[in-house]
């Protein structure tokens, strides 16, 4: 499973979703196919991506009651590259069931992708404990503040409990810093704070700044590469994210 990313922090609203969807823009204006798998029963990222839960026959909740997913992975709205695996509220009573039905799930599929990105839910259930189960890359994402930070600890024990349980070949691949301010002492505080926590080879750069142009593109469920010039720097700096991404799966690869 060399290809499958869980993006995930026990916080919710620190924008694993912008992470999700920056990233599946970047690699449809690259030209490269992407699955997008929604493991958040908000099913934010399925509904930026062009799908309503509620008008579709079936979802990940049904793939993973002894479906294959070929039968419910979606085309996304946004380009004949992106896949999704749509989410839906039903799939919270899956929070108590068992943790490796997901990777069953993506293992015959993963290889069809340049990468599978699993948008995980904000708590560390067994939802989220799925996705680390079924990836072999772990990226968190963290906002540079004193409750972006709150919780970095019990993310990384849930890591090396899945790793010691259920998936020996998962890896922390990143820490990916999300709504940086451009001047700003306090977000440089959290950052150094992070950098004793996880090591600072492990945040990913650049950062994600500040900008209205994220929520403008997920109210309007558009790619954030539509925007243009009016995106420059925003679009800049998810393409470098993107070839991060390209560079961890091709360096994990058998």
């Amino acid at each position: 499973m060399h290809r499958t990313f869980a993006i995930l922090n026990q916080k919710g609203g620190v924008g694993k979703t912008t992470v999700t969807l920056g990233l599946a823009s970047a690699a449809a204006d690259a030209g490269r196919r992407l699955l997008v798998v929604d493991l958040d029963p908000q099913a934010a990222s399925s509904w930026v991506l062009g799908l309503d839960p509620m008008d579709l026959d079936a979802t990940i909740a049904d793939a993973l009651d002894r479906r294959s997913a070929a039968d419910v992975i979606q085309r996304s709205a946004w380009s004949t590259n992106i896949d999704v695996l749509p989410s839906t509220p039903a799939l919270q009573a899956f929070e108590s069931g068992g943790s490796k039905r997901l990777r069953k799930l993506l293992k015959p599929i993963e290889h069809e992708y340049e990468a599978v990105l699993i948008d995980c839910p904000p708590s560390l259930g067994n939802l989220t404990r799925s996705a680390l189960t079924a990836a072999r890359h772990a990226l968190l994402v963290v906002e540079p503040s004193s409750l972006g930070l709150r919780g970095i600890g019990g993310v990384a024990d849930l890591i090396d409990d899945v790793w010691d349980a259920t998936n020996a070949d998962l890896e922390l691949a990143g820490v990916v810093l999300n709504r940086v301010p451009a001047v700003s002492n306090e977000a440089g505080r959290r950052i150094d704070e992070l950098a004793r926590i996880v090591g600072r080879d492990a945040i990913w750069s650049p950062p994600i700044p500040q900008r209205v142009i994220f929520n403008e593109a997920v109210g309007q469920r558009r790619p954030l590469h539509s925007y243009g010039s009016r995106a420059y720097h925003p679009i800049a700096v998810f393409d470098s994210l993107w070839r991060r991404v390209r560079g961890v799966v091709h360096a994990a690869q058998p």
